[in-house]
């Protein structure tokens, strides 16, 4: 719903949707360059290498940024699914999220993965048919002009070319938006929760780039769907004279076009698609965050000894609780595309550092993982977000004030837009202060110039403390190189193997992979 309602904004039209080609992208990186290191090792969850070599510490600060990920995208589904729901059956939008949310909610606790990963193929299916079929309706409307020539050429009144443009003065924000889709797609439990559940690395890979192909071509309908919304004389239906854009529906373009272009039946079939999609990201998602939660915060960091029985019941609970933050998220927002930003942002300026370093940067440690992570998020938070309505602190080049007035209640906004990428530069400064610092306490201690009794963290001279479970793969061998992307063989200790690694991934690379030859130089 997102890339569609971008097609009928004015101003921004398909050249800013930019979701469905960034996250894409961002399958096919993370099939290249993460997905077999990671399924390599036999990890459980995307925040399994933090606390191995950060600590337990480090690791529950980085499921800060990861939770509050996971909570926005469920809330732009929520939120989707919501406004398909109050426009096809006439219902309340709020009431809508609190039904939506509810259904994602008991479907995940009913389901699990295996329930997930099944269904998902049958609901993924179910949206494309389902636009699909839809779209040869709302096409041959008699209120709908060719859509090849409202592509370039304005044909009603506050209705711009749906293909859109961009400014020069935009250039470096479409960019630095652009790589926080790219980039800031890849470091995701829901994403590794496919990758590290696959059967073998291999398999992992190409799960990554079919799920890339699937991106683009489930985009199709979707941009389809936008482009006719933009090429409507709305006079000439039941929706009245009044385009959505200025009644501030552009989000809920979809269920718009499938209640008053196609037939009642065929809105009916588009709903129970839109739904079934929803629910399949929904349940997805909560999983992934009370799962990071029930293994990384509560197993590995209070409860060691926990039953499996009492995981799941953890588990259980912050799905509620998950779930219901999502919720309020969903009510709060103002726009779906917003959310689907806000989704990445903070899973691109610190985690996506995070990643790049304990994967592939030797000599990183806990001193350098928090400066990055306080230097990224100063930097995130200082440049404002007008979707969450939190005023910058700190003004990059460029900025500009600019005005916004609610078409309903007439209601005018100013708001200050931040044209420089300072997303990326965020990201970027995160990286660089996490190896400078990592480098330079290394430094301190191992020359002396620091005591060891100052090393608190037990970072960098207390190699094998309780604190970071069990340090002697990625103190001794901090990296694992793009080399790496054949098979390797996991040198993992006795507490490593248990906490966490599933045997069946070591028993698979102990019979098919050679030693890395890393390890003969140690």
């Amino acid at each position: 719903m997102a890339q569609q309602s971008m097609c009928i904004f004015p101003g921004f039209g398909l050249a800013w949707a930019q979701a469905p080609f960034g996250y894409a992208l961002s399958l096919v990186l993370g099939g290249l360059f993460f997905a077999k290191p990671m399924r390599s090792r036999g990890y459980v969850t995307m925040l399994d290498p933090f606390q191995q070599l950060y600590g337990k510490r480090m690791g529950g600060l980085l499921f800060i940024p990861a939770l509050m990920g996971e909570i926005f995208w469920s809330a732009a589904i929520l939120s989707a699914l919501g406004a398909t729901l109050s426009v096809i059956i006439d219902i309340d939008i709020n009431m809508s999220v609190v039904i939506s949310a509810l259904i994602a909610i008991f479907y995940t606790l009913v389901g699990g993965l295996y329930s997930v990963a099944y269904t998902d193929v049958v609901q993924l299916f179910c949206i494309f048919i389902g636009l699909w079929v839809s779209v040869p309706f709302a096409l041959s409307n008699p209120a709908v002009s060719d859509i090849g020539v409202t592509a370039v050429k304005q044909l009603f009144a506050n209705q711009t070319a749906w293909l859109g443009k961009i400014e020069n003065n935009d250039k470096w924000m479409w960019a630095d938006n652009f790589c926080l889709l790219m980039l800031g797609g890849i470091p995701w439990q829901v994403y590794f929760q496919r990758v590290l559940s696959a059967s073998s690395a291999t398999y992992a890979q190409v799960l990554s780039f079919l799920a890339a192909f699937g991106c683009i071509i489930m985009a199709i309908p979707s941009v389809l769907i936008g482009a006719i919304g933009a090429s409507t004389d709305w006079n000439q239906t039941s929706y009245g004279p009044i385009p959505p854009m200025q009644k501030d529906q552009s989000d809920m373009i979809l269920p718009i076009v499938l209640q008053h272009l196609c037939p009642s039946y065929i809105s009916f079939f588009g709903l129970g698609a839109v739904s079934a999609a929803v629910m399949s990201s929904a349940d997805s998602s909560i999983l992934s965050a009370s799962s990071m939660f029930a293994r990384n915060i509560y197993q590995l960091a209070f409860r060691q000894t926990a039953s499996d029985r009492e995981i799941v019941w953890v588990m259980r609970i912050t799905i509620f609780v998950f779930g219901a933050l999502a919720t309020a998220m969903a009510l709060l927002s103002g726009t779906v595309y917003g959310l689907w930003y806000l989704s990445s942002d903070l899973v691109y300026v610190i985690i996506f550092p995070q990643l790049i370093s304990v994967l592939f940067i030797r000599g990183t440690n806990t001193y350098g993982s928090i400066a990055g992570y306080i230097f990224g998020l100063i930097l995130r938070i200082g440049g404002g977000e007008p979707y969450l309505k939190l005023p910058p602190f700190i003004y990059y080049p460029w900025w500009t004030i600019e005005e916004k007035v609610h078409h309903v209640t007439h209601e005018v906004e100013y708001l200050v837009m931040q044209r420089f990428p300072f997303k990326t530069i965020s990201m970027l400064a995160s990286f660089l202060s996490n190896v400078a610092f990592s480098y330079l306490f290394k430094y301190l201690f191992e020359s002396g110039t620091l005591s060891a009794k100052y090393d608190f963290l037990d970072a960098v001279v207390a190699k094998h403390s309780a604190e970071i479970m069990d340090k002697t793969t990625l103190v001794n061998r901090n990296i694992i190189g793009l080399n790496e992307m054949a098979s390797v063989k996991p040198r993992l200790s006795v507490t490593l193997a248990a906490a966490f690694s599933r045997k069946e991934t070591l028993t698979e690379e102990d019979d098919s992979s050679p030693e890395s030859p890393s390890h003969d130089n140690e």
